[in-house]
C-alpha cells in the first residue's frame, strides 16, 4: 500500500539540507545546489523535514491520486 502523505518543500527553499540528513529513507536531495527535492517514491510523510526545516517550509500533506493511474501526483 502506498503512502497516503508526502512532502511538500516550498519555493523560498535555500537549500540548507537540514531536511536531507534528517529523512529517514533518503527521499529528499539537493537540486543544482538551489533547494531540496522530493522524490515521491520514497516520501512517506514521516514528517521529519518538516521538523526540522529552518524555513518553515515544508509541508506533509495527503498525496492526491488519479484514478486509474498507478503513480500517486504530487
Amino acid at each position: 500500500m502506498a503512502a497516503k502523505k508526502i512532502a511538500i518543500i516550498g519555493k523560498q527553499c535555500v537549500a540548507c539540507g537540514r531536511c536531507v540528513r534528517e529523512c529517514p529513507l533518503g527521499a529528499l536531495s539537493i537540486y543544482k545546489g538551489l533547494r531540496a527535492r522530493v522524490e515521491a517514491q520514497r516520501c512517506v510523510g514521516c514528517g521529519k523535514c518538516e521538523k526540522v526545516c529552518p524555513a518553515a517550509i515544508i509541508e506533509i500533506k495527503e498525496r492526491q491520486v488519479i484514478p486509474n493511474a498507478e503513480k500517486a501526483l504530487v
